[in-house]
Formats: structure tokens, C-alpha cells, sequence
């Protein structure tokens, strides 16, 4: 088996990517897009850009190379960024990699497949695409409304024609560090990775190419890999896979969360029995740096007492059961209720509140906290939901129960709605449009209100034009998620006189259920993000073995079983003829049929031709041949002969020669590694044949 990570992602929005080479195929796991690479670009009219272009080419008549390289190191500005129409950051690695070679693609979550499309139109493109129902839905909706977004941009701002100029080198070379980081990657080597968005039309085509499966639906690969799809708990639809080969069994273990408000928990227990564990949740490592830029104490003492637990036997089966506790969920619930009252406090002082967040679970538990803030007060405020999906993306929440948490599938039971925006709806407190400049969206439209909008980058989308309408309103709030760049995000709206909150939610595994969540379930070999090596190697070593990978470089992993399974069908076994070897002590038979792979397993199946006649003829014989006691055998069957030392006709090996001259000449070739009759008459060489078989074990 061969690994490659290809990228390891950045947060919940951009999950990493990965190659398995696995029993011949190629599993490409997760295709998504890098969008919080949109800050690079700026959201302002062309008119006004060409207006900044001209003033910087004026400049640059007069100043030299040196000159310009030192202006990329002031401080940013709006006039900084990049003046055009986005473009659209893919996994670069992956585009090294002929795609025609990809056999399967395992998409995790909504996000990870944000950047199908652009695999799917790519020449040569043949592979399988498995996806659960629920997240191939909305990560159409999500790229739908991508697409809408990147319109209206270029319906607003105009369109640019041809290949665009901040793609020129000398053009990057201008950029400020920050932002040539971004475009080039921290090695210099990701600007392959921008593509000009794909269409409508791509989209369409790429779906017509998924498979939805539902939670631990089987689906079988060319008979040899059986797939099969888990909750992780991260979103609705989001999941976890096994891959099960003749050779190993792997689990898939991406971004999960064990116990969540909205979808289905993360059902770890079906991932136990897994030979290998692929390790791809790369969360503990972003909430890690921020525990250790708060507060390295407290970390340091969270890590010691964990290391303690850890060692102490007698708290395993306490700790297998901490992993399913509601403490995590409850710090999620008072982070939401915190960004409410933030929100209420908002609202009466007079301003409105935007909420740019992408994650459809936050979206939809901030409505209920919001509708309960509205109940428990005379506030009373209306709730816009601008984007070109919001009605069908919530509509969608209501049909799904099968993918939600039990307790919201209680809630369908009782007879009632799944979530509460349903309520806010027929309250007509909640009001949905297609886009800001809908006519029926400025006929209801009403200040102070609360906006849930996109585009979460501040790049695209309704967001520039709300963010331009409020940012100098001082008693206005923007709520921000954690994983975008706020300063560079807020570059283009400077200045900015309204509160911004920017939160972080729970995107994965914590660190310390790390260890007790492989002591469930047991696997004998994990691969972990080079990334988490130190802290790993404080972890007891004794329970399974562990190997650390780093992104783009390819590694070998040895198979896990020792031996193959073979399942024969009773026709085939009944009809087995056993023999015991003359020099060792066991007993060996034949075998003849059709050989199959069905659901990873071989199977050896009746052919054409029955097998197990008693007369056939031994095809393979083995051992070394005593010629004085062949002599003896053939000299009691009326043959004669001598032996002798010589060379074969290749003149390269040498062999024992036996010179038969009764009652028909013949010769014996006796080698290393074989031995061959040559004879005058085939009723003699059926004799000499009897004579060795009589003296070697064969079958």
C-alpha cells in the first residue's frame, strides 16, 4: 500500500486531501477548494481599480527593480490586493497526478467536494465518485451558490478577458509577502493550483457522476474493495469511511465530533476492527496553537494530566465513556448564546447584525437561539436570509431527519419541526431572497435587522455590499468565523468602526480523546500528520504501532496480514484428494476451478473441468532426486543405466547425467532446479516418469 497527502487543508472550509494505492486502485480522499484564498483579491468596482493601476504604472516608470521589491514590504492597504475577477485555488499536488489513474474518490464532507468539478472535467478523468446522499445535496447547493456569487461579481464589476495579469510573475513579484504567500504557498510552488471558476454546466456533469450512499451502505469496487460510509458528526452528511481489502482493512478518520447538536454523532464504533487507521483530522493542531498562544500554562498542565490518565490502566473503560460526554456541546451552546446577546445588545443601540458564517449547523442553532432571544423579549427584529440556496438549503434540513441527532429525530416523532426556523418562517420573522438587489427583498427590507449572509471569505456575494453599507456604523456587528484572516479580510472596508466577532467552533477530535479513542478501537497500525508527532510521542506506544507522514511525500506501508484467505466452494472441496509427503509431514492436494474476488475475499469456485481423478498425473514434483536409488528403481523395472557428471546443452548449468541403453536408449538430465527425459519411445519415458514420481513428493 502507498500513501500521499496531498495537502493538509486549513480548517473546516478547506479539509486536507489524500491518496491511498490500495490493492492496485487508487482512492483519492476528499477534492475540495481553498477558498480563504479569495482575501487576496479585491471586492471593489473596476473602474476604480484601473484607476490604481494606472497611478502604480506611472510610479514605476521612475523607479527601479530594488525600489519596487522594497514597496512590497509596506504596511497593507485596499490598494494592495488584487484588483479582478477571483480566481480559484485547487489542491496543486493533485494536479501533478495523471487523474486518469484515479479509480475511486471518497468525498467526507459537503466541503471536500467543492473542487470535484474541476477533477471531473479534466481529460482522461474515469473514476468512481462515492458520496453520502445528504452531502452530495449540499455540497451541490454550496457550489451552486458559488457560482452565483462569482456572476454577480462579474454582473457588478465586469468580466476580464483572457489570461489575467496578477498571474504574471513579474506582476507577483509586486505583491506584499502576506499576500504572495497566499498565492504562491509557503514554498513557492502552489501558483498551478488557481483555475478561472468552473460553470453550471460543470457542476451538472460532475453530479451525474456521484454515487450517494446512505450511512453504512455497502457498495463493492471491481470485487475487491467493499466501501462503506460512517457519521463523523462535523455537518449533515459528513462521514468517515472503511475501505476493506483482502490484505487490510482501513478506516478513513477525518474531521468528527462525537456528540452533535444537529447531525448524527460520530459513530467511532463501527470504525473498530480496522487493520490501519488513516489519521486526517487536523483540528487538534489549529486549537492547539491557539491554547499554547493563550495560555501555555494551562496547556501544559492539560497535556500532564492527560499523560497521567493515559498510563493508568484501571481509567480505560472511564475514559472510552468521557468520550461521548456533553461538555463540548455545552461550551458550543454558550459560545451561540454569547454571539446572540451580542447580537440583541447590537440591535438596541440601533445597528444591524451580519452574520457571514458557512457552516450550515452554526446557521441553523444560531436561528434557534436568536428565535428563543425574540421570545424571551419584547425585540423584535426581522431575520433576513440573503443567498441564491438559502430557501432550498433549509427547506432540504427539514427532510433529512435520518441524518440528524436522536434528539432531533425525537423531535419529528412529537410532531415537531426539526429546527426552529420553520416556526420564524410561518412567524414571517424570517424572510428569505435570492439576492440583495431582489425587488421583493427591498420592498420588506427594514433596519436594524439581522442578516445571515455569504460569502464567509468577505470576498463575494451580498456580504461586500451590507459590509459597505455598515462598516462605519459604530453600533453595527459583524460575527466572524475563525479560519479567514480578519485583517486581511476587513482590508478593503477600512475604515471599520463596527464591532466584529470573530468566534471558533468545535471543527474535530480534541487531543485528549485522541489516544482513548484508538484504545476502543484497537487498530494495529496509524498513520498520523507529521505535524502531530511531538505530541503524540507522549502517548503510550505499547498499544498500537505508529508511523507520522508529511504532506506530498509518498510512503510504503507493509501489508498487515501474513497470509491470504481463501474461501473454496464444496463441489471443489469435496472432490480434494490428499497426499502426505514423503519428506516433510504434511499432507498437500491439487486444486482445479475458477478463481474469484467477491466483497474482498477469494473465492475458488467449480470449473469447467471436474478435478480430483486419482489418474492424472502429477504436474509438479519436488525435492532432490537420489540417482543410485532411481538406478535401483529403474534396474527392478527392467531399465539400465549409468550415471555421469557433465554439461547441459546450454553449456551454463551443470546437471547429472543418466545414460539409459536398455532395452531403448534414453537420457536423464538431473539439475538444480529441474530434470527432463529424453527417450527413444514414449512407453519408456512413461516408465522413467513412473520410476522418479515413485521417489519425489508430488502433486
Amino acid at each position: 500500500m502507498k500513501f500521499t497527502c496531498l495537502s493538509r487543508g486549513g480548517g473546516f472550509h478547506f479539509p486536507p486531501c489524500h491518496i491511498v494505492d490500495v490493492c492496485g486502485f487508487r482512492v483519492l480522499l476528499d477534492c475540495p477548494l481553498d477558498l480563504s484564498a479569495l482575501t487576496i483579491f479585491s471586492p471593489i468596482p473596476t473602474d476604480f481599480c484601473a484607476m490604481v493601476d494606472e497611478e502604480s504604472r506611472d510610479c514605476s516608470d521612475y523607479t527601479s527593480l530594488a525600489q519596487k521589491r522594497l514597496k512590497t514590504e509596506k504596511l497593507l492597504d485596499a490598494k494592495s490586493l488584487i484588483c479582478g475577477e477571483p480566481w480559484y485555488k485547487f489542491v496543486n499536488n493533485l494536479l501533478l497526478w495523471n487523474v486518469s489513474f484515479i479509480d475511486i474518490v471518497l468525498i467526507s464532507s459537503p466541503m471536500g467536494m467543492l473542487g470535484l468539478p474541476f477533477l471531473t472535467r479534466m481529460k482522461g478523468f474515469s473514476g468512481k465518485i462515492y458520496v453520502t446522499e445528504a452531502a452530495a445535496r449540499l455540497g451541490q447547493l454550496m457550489m451552486e451558490d458559488l457560482i452565483s456569487m462569482h456572476m454577480e461579481f462579474r454582473q457588478f464589476y465586469g468580466a476580464e478577458s483572457g489570461f489575467p495579469h496578477w498571474l504574471k510573475w513579474e506582476e507577483l513579484e509586486m505583491l506584499p509577502s502576506a499576500l504572495t504567500e497566499i498565492a504562491l504557498g509557503k514554498d513557492g510552488m502552489e501558483l498551478g493550483g488557481w483555475m478561472p471558476l468552473y460553470s453550471a454546466d460543470d457542476v451538472k456533469d460532475c453530479m451525474q457522476k456521484v454515487k450517494g450512499l446512505k450511512y453504512a451502505e455497502e457498495v463493492c469496487y471491481n470485487g475487491t474493495l467493499v466501501i462503506k460510509a460512517f457519521s463523523s458528526g462535523l455537518e449533515i452528511g459528513a462521514c468517515n469511511w472503511t475501505i476493506h481489502g483482502p490484505q487490510r482493512n482501513i478506516a478513513c478518520v477525518s474531521s468528527s465530533i462525537f456528540v452533535s447538536t444537529h447531525a448524527m454523532n460520530f459513530d467511532y464504533r463501527a470504525l473498530q476492527g480496522s487493520d490501519m487507521i488513516l489519521y486526517s483530522d487536523f483540528s487538534s493542531l489549529n486549537v492547539m496553537e491557539d491554547v499554547e498562544d493563550n495560555n501555555n500554562d494551562n496547556s501544559a498542565q492539560t497535556d500532564t494530566n492527560f499523560l497521567a490518565l493515559s498510563n493508568d490502566t484501571e481509567n480505560w473503560e472511564e475514559f472510552a465513556e468521557s468520550l461521548l460526554n456533553t461538555d463540548e456541546s455545552f461550551k458550543e451552546m454558550e459560545k451561540l448564546a454569547f454571539i446572540c446577546s451580542c447580537a440583541v445588545d447590537a440591535v438596541k443601540a440601533g445597528g444591524s447584525v451580519l452574520i457571514p458564517i458557512g457552516r450550515l449547523g452554526i446557521v441553523l442553532q444560531l436561528l434557534e437561539q436568536i428565535s428563543l432571544c425574540q421570545e424571551s423579549s419584547a425585540l423584535k427584529v426581522p431575520i433576513f436570509m440573503i443567498s441564491s440556496v438559502a430557501e432550498e438549503l433549509l427547506a432540504f434540513t427539514n427532510i433529512v431527519p435520518e441524518w440528524l441527532c436522536k434528539q432531533r429525530q425525537e423531535k419529528l416523532f412529537s410532531g415537531e419541526p426539526l429546527f426552529a426556523h420553520v416556526e420564524l418562517v410561518k412567524g414571517k420573522k424570517l424572510h428569505f431572497s435570492p439576492a440583495i438587489h431582489s425587488s421583493q427583498l427591498l420592498t420588506i427590507w427594514q433596519e436594524p435587522c439581522i442578516v445571515f449572509s455569504p460569502h464567509w471569505s468577505l470576498r463575494l456575494g451580498p456580504v461586500v455590499h451590507l459590509l459597505r453599507r455598515w462598516c462605519g456604523d459604530q453600533n453595527s456587528l459583524l460575527v466572524m468565523e475563525e479560519g479567514v484572516n480578519a485583517e486581511l479580510a476587513l482590508l478593503p472596508f477600512k475604515p471599520v468602526r463596527m464591532k466584529v466577532l470573530q468566534c471558533s467552533f468545535l471543527s474535530g477530535i480534541k487531543l485528549q480523546k485522541i489516544q482513548p479513542l484508538l484504545k476502543t478501537l484497537q487498530p494495529k497500525l496509524v498513520l498520523f500528520p507529521e505535524d502531530l508527532r511531538q505530541r503524540i510521542m507522549s502517548m503510550n506506544t505499547e498499544l498500537f504501532s505508529f508511523n507520522y507522514y508529511p504532506e506530498n511525500e509518498t510512503l510504503r506501508i507493509p501489508s498487515l496480514k501474513g497470509s491470504l484467505e481463501l474461501e473454496i466452494a464444496t463441489d471443489v472441496a469435496s472432490q480434494l484428494h490428499w497426499k502426505r509427503l514423503k519428506q516433510e509431514n504434511i499432507n498437500i492436494t491439487r486444486l482445479e476451478g475458477d478463481l474469484f474476488m467477491y466483497h474482498s475475499k477469494h473465492q475458488l469456485l467449480s470449473g469447467n473441468e471436474q478435478v480430483g481423478s486419482s489418474q492424472i498425473r502429477p504436474l509438479l514434483h519436488w525435492g532432490s532426486l537420489d540417482l543410485k536409488r532411481l538406478l535401483t528403481v529403474l534396474q527392478n523395472m527392467g531399465i539400465n543405466g549409468s550415471v555421469e557428471q557433465g554439461m547441459t546443452y546450454t553449456e551454463s548449468e551443470s546437471a547429472s547425467l543418466v545414460h539409459i541403453f536398455e532395452p531403448n536408449k534414453a537420457l536423464i538430465e538431473v539439475r538444480a532446479t529441474s530434470t527432463v527425459v529424453s527417450a527413444a519411445t514414449e512407453a519408456l519415458a512413461s516408465l522413467i516418469f513412473k520410476a522418479i514420481n515413485s521417489i519425489l513428493d508430488g502433486i
